[in-house]
């Protein structure tokens, strides 16, 4: 092996590696096992563009593909030991090389067998000696033009996706720091208020404790974790069986009221306290909050009450000492009141700034009139109005639309993040998830309204869902490329051929250039039945009677191959079809599985009906796809049959589109089985 040039290209690096990089030098292989046409052809190509490198064999022309990227191979056609038709064919069969573009030269074959051969094998052109220079360098620098190109727009690729993918990974850190804060904010909030925060499941687990736990009831947080929430009321425990069922009712009950309770402390003593419980769901499960505060000096001081009531009448002569007294407790009552007022007000204080800080928008509405009691900031940072535009003014329901329906939300009834659209003060479009909680508010009804606005994250997985369609008509256009090069290669070939005959072309060569054209309309034509665009002619009718018209002909593919159609039709409803297409559909997967199996083997086709579903089953006995092969099923072009364009399978996923079908794919070593389920009633989209 000979190098005229050891320079070669440099690995890729950063992005801004990649756009300073200068031109790098193009590997072009020679093959010839004669050292003067070697010479010949270094004579002819030498370029400080080119990196020219030289092979005397077969053998070592495939060592080199080892350690080189070609843009080009020159291979000569007949050499000792192995020739250029088997080193062209194991270079085809390599995944990496398959796509490099080989050209035979050769001054011996120059009979038309071995050229459609050379043809056969992968090869591009097939040169005969002696060549003229000028043409073989100008196809050579054709070529190299074209992997260059290539190459250049692969960079482009991945320095456009990198950057993309930073701005990315901006926003979502961002997001992770809001979260962190909030977290932050919710555990500072916990962790300083005297009252005890519990919450629990619906089975009544304990989920997690506040450390006010620790001084009201004596127990620390492990000890309670996983245990039932009755623990820490004896009495309710009584009344109340752990039935899980009955436990939930009750708390249902209970919800946004204060009961008075007896709580058990971890010594067993027992004192009074008031008990408030909240609901929200996470992740689809009821999480119930419990907050509870000690009234026990309350209650002494209510006893002290009711005591000296049922007194005062038979100690009259005692009124004098006891009048003291009482002017005595009275004070205390006084400023233990005035202590429980100011702790009411730094409680309410504390409420209000987690109601205006919240990142949430949030407002209360009156349930008699709709109109707005109080607003946060995040609403009118979000909608644009101000609090003297929308406070004592009523609720436009229409800014509030329900994305699946597209009617204006009931905000009189309980909702859940429900997904929506509203508009701004300045006409914007923006999305949400609305959740709404009735309570009351100074014995008024009132609506809590709770909306989580979405926009950004619904732009980010629009924004995605474009880079892969994008990715997909990247794809599917080399696909088309590829597939419809071939074709034209060999029509090109036939016309160039004929310019330099005087005879006319034969007619076998005009039938051959007549077939090539067919095929490339053919694969355009199924490139097309892939359109979202194409119109369905739907109509009414029954699909065994599709199928039953259709069986004659697939039955007759099966006879050719010593293979056998059975049909297991049963009773199935009407539904909306298009007959051309679902002749398509199951023509293409029916030949599939028959080309899938052996002699002898069974191809069934069955339907029936699955709850509010038609299905249609095709199975085969084949051996089953491989995993990496079934995870590109349905990917425009991909095929692995040696004739095959790829597109059938990419037609029958783009007609269950159409017909709002599923495709399900069962797989092993006994066979294959493709499932086809049809709605009995349309979506909303398909009306």
């Amino acid at each position: 092996m000979k190098t005229v040039t050891g320079n070669l290209m440099d690995p890729k690096g950063s992005i801004k590696k990649l756009n300073n990089t200068p031109p790098q030098k193009v590997n072009i292989l020679m093959v010839d096992d004669h050292p003067e046409n070697l010479l010949a052809l270094e004579a002819v190509l030498t370029s400080p563009n080119y990196n020219l490198i030289s092979a005397n064999s077969g053998k070592e022309a495939l060592k080199c593909m080892l350690q080189y990227d070609f843009a080009v191979i020159l291979l000569d056609v007949q050499m000792p030991g192995m020739n250029g038709f088997d080193t062209a064919k194991l270079i085809k069969a390599r995944e990496k090389t398959k796509h490099i573009p080989i050209i035979f030269i050769t001054a011996i074959s120059q009979d038309m067998d071995h050229v459609h051969q050379g043809y056969s094998v992968g090869a591009i052109d097939y040169i005969f000696k002696p060549f003229q220079p000028e043409t073989l360098k100008k196809k050579i620098e054709q070529i190299v033009g074209i992997h260059q190109h290539h190459q250049e727009n692969i960079i482009q690729t991945d320095l456009n996706r990198l950057v993309e993918l930073n701005e990315v990974n901006k926003k979502l850190d961002r997001t992770t720091l809001n979260l962190r804060r909030t977290e932050a904010l919710s555990k500072a909030i916990s962790d300083t208020i005297t009252d005890s925060i519990v919450t629990f499941d619906n089975q009544g687990s304990i989920l997690s404790v506040n450390p006010a736990v620790t001084s009201m009831f004596g127990y620390h947080a492990q000890e309670l974790m996983e245990k039932h929430v009755l623990k820490l009321f004896p009495q309710c425990e009584t009344e109340v069986s752990v039935n899980p069922s009955t436990f939930l009712s009750t708390i249902k009950q209970s919800l946004g009221r204060i009961i008075e309770v007896v709580a058990c402390k971890k010594d067993k003593n027992l004192f009074y306290a008031d008990l408030l419980i909240a609901s929200t769901i996470i992740e689809d499960e009821p999480i119930f909050v419990c907050t509870i505060r000690d009234v026990t000096e309350r209650k002494e001081i209510e006893e002290v009450k009711k005591q000296r009531f049922h007194n005062l009448e038979h100690v009259v002569e005692a009124r004098t000492l006891e009048l003291t007294k009482s002017n005595q407790k009275l004070q205390k009552e006084i400023e233990e009141r005035k202590r429980m007022a100011d702790h009411l007000f730094r409680s309410q204080e504390r409420f209000r700034k987690i109601f205006d800080s919240s990142p949430l928008l949030k407002a209360i509405l009156s349930q008699k009139d709709l109109t707005f009691i109080d607003i946060n900031a995040s609403w009118t940072k979000f909608t644009g109005y101000s609090g003297d535009e929308l406070l004592h003014q009523k609720i436009n329901r229409k800014n509030f639309i329900d994305e699946a329906s597209g009617k204006s939300i009931d905000l009189t009834k309980k909702i859940r993040n429900k997904k929506i659209r509203y508009e701004t003060k300045n006409g914007e479009v923006r999305s949400g998830l609305l959740s709404t909680e009735m309570l009351d508010i100074d014995s008024e009804p009132c609506t809590l309204v709770v909306l989580n606005d979405i926009t950004e994250r619904v732009h980010l997985e629009n924004e995605m869902y474009r880079l892969d369609r994008l990715n997909l008509i990247g794809e599917m256009a080399a696909g088309i490329a590829h597939e419809i090069r071939n074709p034209m290669t060999t029509v090109q070939g036939f016309l160039q051929l004929s310019r330099n005959r005087a005879d006319n072309l034969s007619t076998e060569f005009i039938d051959l250039m007549l077939e090539e054209l067919n095929r490339a309309n053919s694969i355009i034509t199924e490139f097309l039945n892939l359109a979202k665009n194409k119109i369905s002619v739907k109509k009414k009718q029954n699909l065994n009677a599709i199928i039953e018209a259709l069986s004659p002909l697939i039955q007759a593919e099966a006879f050719r191959s010593n293979k056998q159609l059975k049909l297991e039709l049963g009773e199935c409803p009407d539904i909306s079809l298009d007959e051309k297409e679902i002749r398509q559909l199951i023509l293409n997967i029916a030949l599939n599985g028959l080309d899938a199996m052996t002699s002898n083997g069974n191809l069934t086709i069955k339907t029936f009906q699955d709850n509010e579903t038609v299905v249609l089953q095709i199975k085969d006995q084949g051996q089953g796809i491989n995993p990496e092969v079934l995870s590109k099923l349905g990917t425009p072009f991909f095929t692995t049959k040696e004739t095959g364009t790829g597109l059938g399978l990419a037609i029958c996923y783009s007609v269950a589109k159409r017909h709002e079908a599923n495709i399900d794919i069962e797989t092993g070593e006994n066979g294959t089985t493709f499932s086809v389920q049809f709605q009995l009633i349309p979506s909303l989209s398909s009306v």
